[in-house]
């Protein structure tokens, strides 16, 4: 019984992280997003095994705890091992201030975080050496302490869950993981989206609370500290769990097998989700995927890049006319769901300028993205390659001299530029686009009399605009044709934007504000770009990076990557393309709009050419999915593959080009071919990346 109430900081966090961890499910499972009903059987996997799963991780979670409790003694501070002790606290402490320690040779912060940690134990140590009178109170402020930190870790991490549902509609992945790199952005995106004071002042007040009352009950432990017999067997008890969490954890999460994505992503535990995303965000395809003869993948991808030979994608592109170097703007608009616009059934009139555009310029009605971050569209219009598991290549290392739109434009004797609002340094915009031949515009390169607004995303849309401007008059000047590739950031959390631009208030950090405003934006921009004398030899390219949100009941719904893309030009005719195509597709369109003929590695096609087989590829970091004949093809690690039937769910009142809504059904029988031709596309890409054959 001693024993048990000795064990009491260990059951009574459990327990108080158990509480939080069910009523975080219940408040998800009820979440407008969480668009699903589940089955009684449904519901005990969310609910049973999930708090077994949090079990297991609270576990792991309380090594450090078990860690510090564990050293915990008097004996220690006897002479002369207190003054042993200290001295080598002291000596690794003067190590670490040197400057020559091994930790900085991995540079960053980790030295300094280091040396804090160590500076501080250092002094504890010394108050509890030589305050032998007020060391039952020292240590009981650091006990409590311990338990206020372990307290707040676990009510941050339930509203961490909760406000990345809010978002993404799923528990923690490969997103926190970068979300984390870029703390400066995000955490600024989170003060200005959210009441941040108040929740944390809350945060901070209830912590204390619960604090209170788990320290009431957890005292056992430092008020008659632990025998040495005692505590090696608390160590035997707790390394037992600890082993036994390690086989359990894994093996709990491969029950998370249900078809309703949603369940899944329920019974899940975060922080082993978190940790999961983190060991994956690298996924070698030729590993984790299902594979065929590389040789066999080539022939595979011949049927629909006929010119091809031999183990690459190199092929000429050859036009029967005389070549138009118009001045090429690509506008990515972020976050920019084609069901925002009026003719995709949208009844809000958040988008009155780019509806009207639409209808003067040649639409791509039925166009998907390649995925669901700015990064993957990026990728997608610049390298025009599938997007490859785990990270896209504008964030991988190896992201340089690739063979993209901006080396055919400059081969054609283009000034190439990426404008971008923000700080190109996130996401790795600047490495990746400097290091493909770009001169980068960003908010680097705006002097402050050029700034009007601005948040932790960058200048607003307008301010990009009346740069770019700037910057196109300079270079029409030059005797020389420009492509400008500008990425947009107004239409992001926490949807911030000048007052009094629409009718709807910018501080009010709504997502249809931040749409029209967009919208209003590049109204202005037109206007401005009108009256300039390189407009009526310009070519207009308008698409988004991504839709606003990835959510669904499936791996990859459908609806969630469908995007608005047109091309606009004083000579181009106003129609209508309804053929499936992929953001991979429009800039090779493009260059066949402009009857460019050059040498092309790229798996994007102009689909306006006759030979072009419908098709598109929407994927997340690992799932690789690929449309076509209706029928939706994913390939997944652990070489899995699902193949689902689109069964089109109508709109009232919408166009059947606009139609953006599908029933995903497991197909009965197997299409091998579409299996194959998935393969190949995907396994072909991932090849020419490995073995740097998509260089320029």
């Amino acid at each position: 019984m001693n024993l048990y109430r000795k064990l009491a900081p260990f059951y009574n966090l459990a327990l108080f992280y158990f509480v939080i961890s069910s009523i975080l499910r219940v408040v998800l499972f009820f979440h407008p997003i969480t668009q699903s009903s589940f089955s009684f059987i449904e519901s005990i996997k969310i609910f049973g095994l999930g708090l077994i799963s949090d079990l297991f991780v609270f576990v792991i979670a309380s090594l450090f705890l078990w860690l510090y409790l564990i050293f915990v003694s008097n004996s220690k501070y006897n002479k002369p091992w207190g003054y042993l002790i200290l001295g080598a606290f002291i000596a690794l402490f003067l190590y670490i201030v040197s400057g020559k320690s091994i930790l900085d040779e991995y540079g960053g912060a980790l030295p300094r975080i280091v040396l804090i940690f160590i500076g501080i134990k250092t002094i504890i140590f010394a108050l509890l050496l030589f305050l032998p009178k007020h060391r039952d109170k020292i240590r009981f402020w650091l006990f409590a302490f311990v338990i206020f930190l372990y307290v707040l870790l676990i009510l941050q991490n339930g509203l961490s869950e909760y406000f990345f549902w809010n978002e993404f509609g799923v528990k923690y992945n490969f997103i926190a993981v970068n979300y984390l790199i870029y703390t400066n952005e995000v955490i600024g995106n989170i003060m200005e989206s959210y009441p941040v004071i108040p929740i944390f002042s809350a945060l901070f007040l209830v912590t204390g609370g619960f604090t209170y009352f788990i320290l009431k009950n957890s005292t056992a432990f430092i008020t008659t500290i632990p025998s040495f017999t005692e505590k090696i067997k608390i160590s035997v008890v707790y390394i037992g769990l600890f082993l036994v969490s390690l086989v359990a954890i894994p093996t709990l999460a491969l029950t998370e097998n249900s078809k309703n994505l949603f369940v899944n992503e329920l019974q899940s535990n975060g922080l082993y989700k978190f940790y999961l995303a983190f060991q994956n965000s690298d996924l070698d395809y030729f590993k984790f995927y299902k594979t065929i003869p590389d040789d066999k993948a080539f022939a595979v991808l011949k049927q629909q890049l006929p010119t091809i030979s031999g183990e690459n994608t190199t092929r000429k592109i050859e036009s029967d006319s005389a070549e138009n170097h118009k001045n090429v703007v690509l506008i990515t608009i972020e976050s920019y769901s084609a069901d925002f616009m009026k003719m995709y059934g949208n009844d809000q009139n958040i988008t009155p300028f780019l509806d009207s555009l639409a209808q003067k310029s040649l639409q791509f009605t039925n166009l998907y993205a390649t995925g669901n971050r700015t990064v993957r569209g990026l990728e997608a219009v610049t390298l025009c390659i599938p997007p490859t598991a785990g990270e896209s290549v504008v964030k991988r290392e190896d992201n340089k001299n690739k063979f993209s739109t901006g080396a055919i434009f400059k081969q054609k004797g283009y000034q190439v530029k990426f404008m971008y609002g923000g700080d190109a340094f996130f996401d790795n915009m600047r490495d990746f686009y400097s290091g493909n031949g770009y001169e980068i515009v960003d908010k680097s390169s705006f002097p402050p009399e050029e700034i009007t607004f601005s948040n932790v995303w960058g200048v607003c849309d307008e301010d990009m605009y009346h740069k770019a401007i700037k910057v196109m008059n300079k270079e029409s000047k030059e005797n020389k044709p420009f492509f400008n590739h500008i990425m947009t950031v107004s239409n992001h959390r926490p949807f911030t934007y000048p007052n009094n631009k629409i009718d709807i208030p910018g501080d009010v950090k709504s997502r249809d504000g931040g749409v029209k405003y967009t919208d209003y934006s590049l109204k202005k921009f037109f206007s401005m770009a009108s009256k300039q004398p390189w407009f009526k030899n310009t070519v207009f390219v308008i698409v988004a990076d991504h839709c606003a949100s990835s959510a669904g009941k499936t791996e990859l719904p459908m609806d969630k990557y469908r995007i608005p893309a047109f091309v606009y030009s004083p000579g181009i005719k106003p129609e209508k393309y309804t053929q499936l195509m992929s953001q991979i597709d429009l800039m090779p369109t493009v260059f066949g709009l402009l009857h460019f003929s050059y040498e092309s590695k790229f798996f994007g096609q102009d689909v306006l050419k006759t030979d072009y087989k419908p098709r598109a590829f929407i994927a997340t970091y690992q799932d690789l999915g690929l449309i076509k004949d209706n029928i939706l093809t994913i390939l997944s690690p652990k070489q899995q593959v699902k193949q689902f039937e689109l069964e089109l769910n109508p709109k009232k009142g919408v166009a059947p080009e606009y139609q953006i809504y599908y029933y995903e059904k497991p197909l009965k029988q197997e299409r091998t071919d579409l299996v194959n031709e998935t393969v190949s596309f995907y396994q072909t890409a991932s090849y020419l990346l490995k073995n740097k054959k998509y260089q320029k």
